[in-house]
């Protein structure tokens, strides 16, 4: 079976996942809580989620009238998902041509560098 393809997530969607992702479950108004000021409404927050369960990123648990939302994606996935979209559409699908994108703008330093290719070789043992 092919693999779900991941919609790319809008600033306020990826806002919430981010908070459902560090909470693991939330309710709205927990949800609102989390928000940096100034604060979206409560109205505005509860339509981006119900966005986000149609999306398949959610989903919910009822308790009466009252709705808990969980990710159904985790962060690593969409991350993984949304980096690969990012090296097929900006760098022709190579991360060598990424790598020095980020060497040539000045965006990552050697030693950044240097610390992520350690950290590739100690994960591929």
């Amino acid at each position: 079976m092919a693999k779900k393809e991941l919609k790319e997530l809008t600033h306020a969607e990826l806002e919430v996942m981010q908070i459902l992702w560090e909470k693991k479950k939330a309710l709205v108004r927990e949800v609102l809580d989390e928000m940096p000021e100034p604060k979206p409404a409560y109205n505005t927050v509860s339509t981006v989620v119900r966005v986000l369960e149609k999306k398949g990123f959610v989903s919910h648990k009822a308790f009466g009238t009252t709705y808990q939302y969980f990710p159904l994606v985790r962060k690593k996935e969409y991350t993984k998902g949304f980096m690969d979209n990012v090296i097929h559409n900006f760098f022709g699908g190579s991360i060598h041509q990424m790598l020095s994108f980020f060497n040539d703008t000045k965006s990552v330093s050697i030693s950044e560098l240097e610390e992520i290719i350690k950290t590739m070789k100690e994960e591929s043992k």
